[in-house]
C-alpha cells in the first residue's frame, strides 16, 4: 500500500502546529514520510512530550535520600527502603478513553499502570485509584461510574492484585469529563531493578506478549484534545485490554529479569512501539533499527505507520543481552506468549524503521522524545476573573440550621462523604493476603513479607479547593495525603501525581495548573516528600466547560514496625478523645457549604508549618503505643469525622464530645479547617501525649470520651450509630439501585 504525501493539511490533522511542523524538517533537513509523521504526532502529543507542563514540573522537588531513580528517569518511581528492597510506584490517568468506553478505559487502565510497574522487575502488591465523577444523580454519570468501577475490579481481580484505596469524588464539573486515576505499588530486590535503556550495539531487540492490532491508534493524540460531541467516534482509540495475559506477561518478564538476560525493557502503552523504541534509545543514548514485517499481528494488512503507533494492550519491547536470545524466547515461550526478535541497538542514535528490509522511517531517537527534541512551552497565564466572586464568603448570610441532628445526616449521605463500599466490594482487596488494613481508613498498609516493615498509601485532592484557591489547593491535596499515612502509623517518604486540568492554550487554565504546581512544591519540601514522576492530563473538558483542576497526590509512607498500624475506629469504652490543631472559624470550600446551602465559595487556606508539626506530634504518639485510632478531619469537618470513627467501629462505639470554642456552630461542626485529626487513647496516657505535644509546639485539646452507642456532641447532634451506619452505607447502593 502506497503511504499518502505529507501534506501541511495532513500535518494539521496530526495535531502538529505549523511552527512544529517546520522544526521537525529542520531537524530532518526534508520532509517527513507519512510513517514519520505518525511518529511525531503522537510523541510531540501533550500526552507524550508534556510540552506545556515540562518546564513548571521541573519546579518540583525531585530528589530525595530515598529515591533510587530521578522523576522520569524510568518507568515509575523508586524508593529505597531498606533491607536491600524498594518500593516502585506510579499513578496514570485514563480519563478521555473512560469518558467514551468507561469499562475498557478503566482496565486499560489499570493494566498500563500494572506493567509500568513489573517492568522494573517489581511484583505489583497493590493497586488505588481516584475517580471524579459528574452529580450522581444524572444517569450518564451513574453508568459511567458503574462501569468504571467494573472495569477496575475485573481487571484488578483478574490479574490478582488487591485494590485497597482510593477516593471517590462527585461535582458538576465532571459530568462530561470523568477522571480515571489508576495508580500501583510493587516491591522490588533493589539488585534486580530493570532499566528502560537501549544499549550495548548488536543487542537484539524484541517485541513480547500480545500481538498487535488497530485497537488503541492515536489513543495518546485523543488524550490530547477535548472532550467534543464527536468524541463517540474516537471509542476505536480506546484499548481493549486481557488481564489474564497480562499475568503471564508479568510472570515471564520477572523471570527474565531474574535470570539476567537483559539490558533494557520498557512497557509498549501510550504511542506504543515508537514511544517504547525511541524512549529507550533515547535514555541508552543509542539507536534501534527494526523491521515492522517481524511484528507479531492480529490483523490483516496493517501499514508501518499503524504498527508502530499502535497502542494495543499486554506488549512490552525487550533488549536483551546478546547470545541471551534464545534464552528469552523460551520463557515467553514456555508461558504461551509472543516473542520475537524484530531488530538491534545501533551506534548511530537513529530509530530506523524497514518494511521487508526497504527503509520507511529513519529519524534521530532524542528527536521524539521528552527531554531531547521534543518542544517544550510556556504557556500565557492569567488570574482567572471567577476567583474575584468565589472568594466572597459572606458568613452573616449563610444561616446555621435550627436540626443539626439532620444536618450531619444529610452530609453523611452525601456521596462525596457516604461510605464507598459499594465501590470497593467489588474488588477483591485481600489477595496476595498482604493487606493489613483495607479500605475503610484513613490509608491502606501492606505487610513486607519477611520484615517487621509496612506501607502506607493513600490518593488524595479536593478538587473544589483547587478550584477556589489553586495554591492552597495544591499544598492541601499533599498535606492531607500526607496526614492520611501518618494518621495510619507511617512515615511519608515520597509522592507521585497525576495532574487533571482543562486545555493549556487558554490562559486562567494555564495559571491554574501552575499555581497548584507551586503549591505541591512548597508542601512537598515542607514534609521532605519528594516526587519521583507522574503524569499530566491536560484537556479535560467538555463543550460546557473544564473540569475542576484536580491534582491527585499518590502519597507513600512506611512503617519501621508493623505493630504501629493504626485506624480510625474508636477501640474501647472510656477512652479519651483528643484533638490535634484546633477549630477553626471556616467554612471556606466545605461539603456543608454545597450540601445545605449550595454554595461553592471561600478561599480555603493551610499553615504548612502547622501541619507538619501536628503530623509530627501524631506519628510520634502513635510510635510510641500512646495512640489507639487516629483520624483526619476532612470533608464535612468535625462533626463527620467523629461520626466516621464510631460507624467504622466493629463495636459501634460511640462518644460524648463537649466543645467549648467560641465560634458559630455550624463552623465549629462542619468547618473544613486544615491540619486537625482526632485521635483516642487510654487516660492514663494522655500526660504523655501533652508533653509531645508540647516538644512540638502542637495545640491539643481534650474533647470528650468513647462511650455508649451514640454520638453526642453538647446539646446539637445526639444520634444512635447505627441510625448514622444505614445511612452511611445505604447512601450510595440506593443510587446506583437505579443504573439499568
Amino acid at each position: 500500500m502506497r503511504e499518502p504525501k505529507v501534506t501541511w493539511k495532513l500535518v494539521k490533522e496530526h495535531g502538529l502546529t505549523k511552527e512544529e511542523y517546520k522544526e521537525i524538517k529542520k531537524i530532518l533537513g526534508r520532509n517527513l514520510t507519512y510513517t514519520e509523521l505518525g511518529m511525531y504526532s503522537v510523541m510531540w502529543s501533550e500526552h507524550c512530550s508534556y510540552k506545556n507542563s515540562v518546564a513548571v514540573l521541573k519546579t518540583l522537588p525531585r530528589e530525595g535520600r530515598y529515591l533510587l531513580a530521578k522523576a522520569g528517569e524510568e518507568n515509575a518511581g523508586v524508593v529505597d527502603i531498606g533491607d536491600g528492597m524498594a518500593v516502585v510506584f506510579k499513578i496514570e490517568s485514563h480519563n478521555h478513553p473512560c469518558a467514551v468506553e468507561p469499562y475498557q478505559g478503566a482496565a486499560t487502565g489499570v493494566g498500563g499502570i500494572l506493567r509500568d510497574i513489573f517492568t522494573m522487575g517489581a511484583r505489583p502488591v497493590a493497586s488505588l485509584d481516584s475517580l471524579h465523577f459528574g452529580e450522581i444523580s444524572d444517569p450518564r454519570t451513574r453508568y459511567l461510574f458503574d462501569g468504571v468501577v467494573r472495569g477496575i475490579g475485573d481487571y484488578g481481580n483478574c490479574f490478582g492484585v488487591p485494590t485497597v484505596a482510593g477516593e471517590v469524588y462527585f461535582e458538576g464539573s465532571f459530568s462530561g469529563n470523568p477522571l480515571v486515576n489508576c495508580m500501583a505499588v510493587g516491591l522490588v530486590k533493589t539488585d534486580r531493578i530493570a532499566r528502560a535503556k537501549a544499549a550495548g550495539t548488536g543487542n537484539p531487540v524484541l517485541i513480547v506478549g500480545a500481538s498487535t492490532g488497530r485497537d488503541g491508534i492515536h489513543g495518546v493524540t485523543f488524550a490530547s484534545e477535548e472532550i467534543s460531541d464527536k468524541s463517540e467516534e474516537r471509542r476505536p482509540s480506546v484499548q481493549i485490554g486481557d488481564p489474564f495475559m497480562e499475568k503471564l506477561l508479568l510472570e515471564a518478564t520477572l523471570e527474565i529479569i531474574k535470570e539476567d538476560l537483559l539490558v533494557g525493557i520498557q512497557d509498549m502503552g501510550g504511542a506504543g512501539i515508537i514511544c517504547s523504541t525511541s524512549e529507550t534509545a533515547a535514555r541508552g543514548k543509542s539507536g534501534i533499527e527494526m523491521d515492522v514485517s517481524l511484528v507479531p499481528l492480529r490483523e490483516k494488512n496493517m501499514t508501518p505507520y499503524e504498527i508502530m503507533i499502535s497502542e494495543s494492550q499486554e506488549r512490552m519491547l525487550v533488549v536483551a543481552k546478546k547470545g541471551k536470545e534464545r534464552r528469552v524466547l523460551e520463557i515467553f515461550s514456555k508461558w504461551g506468549l509472543n516473542s520475537k526478535i524484530i531488530g538491534n541497538v545501533t551506534r548511530d542514535k537513529m530509530i530506523r524503521i524497514k518494511n521487508k528490509g526497504k527503509v520507511v522511517a529513519e529519524v534521530p531517537a532524542a528527536s521524539l522524545v521528552l527531554g531531547g527534541g521534543a518542544p517544550v512551552y510556556l504557556r500565557e497565564k492569567i488570574k482567572p476573573k471567577y476567583l474575584k466572586e468565589t472568594s466572597k464568603l459572606d458568613l452573616s448570610k449563610v444561616k446555621t440550621p435550627k436540626d443539626l441532628n439532620r444536618t450531619l445526616l444529610k452530609l453523611l449521605s452525601s456521596p462525596n462523604i457516604a461510605s464507598k463500599r459499594w465501590v470497593f466490594e467489588q474488588y477483591d482487596t485481600m489477595v496476595r493476603t498482604g493487606t493489613a488494613v483495607g479500605p475503610g481508613s484513613d490509608s491502606a498498609v501492606l505487610r513486607i513479607r519477611n520484615t517487621k516493615k509496612g506501607l502506607a498509601i493513600s490518593t488524595d485532592c479536593n478538587p473544589r479547593y483547587c478550584y477556589l484557591n489553586p495554591r492552597e489547593g495544591g499544598k492541601m491535596a499533599v498535606a492531607e495525603a500526607a496526614r492520611n499515612v501518618v494518621c495510619s502509623g507511617a512515615r511519608p517518604v515520597a509522592i507521585t501525581n497525576c495532574l487533571n486540568f482543562g486545555n493549556p492554550y487558554k490562559p486562567e487554565m494555564y495559571w491554574t495548573f501552575a499555581e497548584c504546581v507551586y503549591g505541591m512544591g512548597e508542601a512537598c519540601r515542607c514534609f521532605e516528600t519528594p516526587v519521583t514522576g507522574g503524569n499530566v492530563s491536560f484537556y479535560n473538558e467538555d463543550p460546557h466547560g473544564a473540569v475542576y483542576p484536580t491534582p491527585v497526590i499518590g502519597m507513600l509512607g512506611i512503617l519501621e514496625d508493623m505493630k504501629h498500624a493504626t485506624t480510625q475506629w474508636f477501640k474501647k469504652e472510656g477512652d479519651v478523645i483528643v484533638l490535634l490543631d484546633e477549630n477553626r472559624k471556616s467554612l471556606d470550600g466545605s461539603e456543608y457549604l454545597k450540601v445545605i446551602h449550595n454554595l461553592v465559595k471561600g478561599s480555603p487556606k493551610i499553615d504548612l508549618e502547622e501541619e507538619r508539626r501536628v503530623q509530627k506530634t501524631c506519628l510520634e504518639s502513635i510510635q510510641k503505643g500512646i495512640i489507639k485510632s487516629a483520624h483526619d478531619c476532612s470533608e464535612g469537618g468535625l462533626a463527620v469525622a467523629l461520626a466516621e470513627c464510631s460507624i467504622s467501629s466493629p463495636k459501634s462505639l460511640g462518644a460524648t464530645v463537649n466543645l467549648k470554642d467560641k465560634i458559630r456552630i455550624d463552623a465549629l461542626l462542619f468547618g473544613e479547617s486544615l491540619s486537625r485529626i482526632i485521635v483516642s487513647l487510654d487516660n492514663k496516657n494522655l500526660k504523655k501525649l501533652e508533653k509531645i505535644a508540647r516538644r512540638n509546639k502542637t495545640r491539643i485539646k481534650l474533647i470528650g470520651k468513647v462511650s455508649g452507642k451514640k454520638l453526642k456532641i453538647n446539646s446539637w447532634i445526639d444520634l444512635e450509630v447505627e441510625e448514622m451506619r444505614r445511612i452511611y452505607e445505604g447512601s450510595i447502593p440506593e443510587m446506583m439501585g437505579k443504573v439499568k
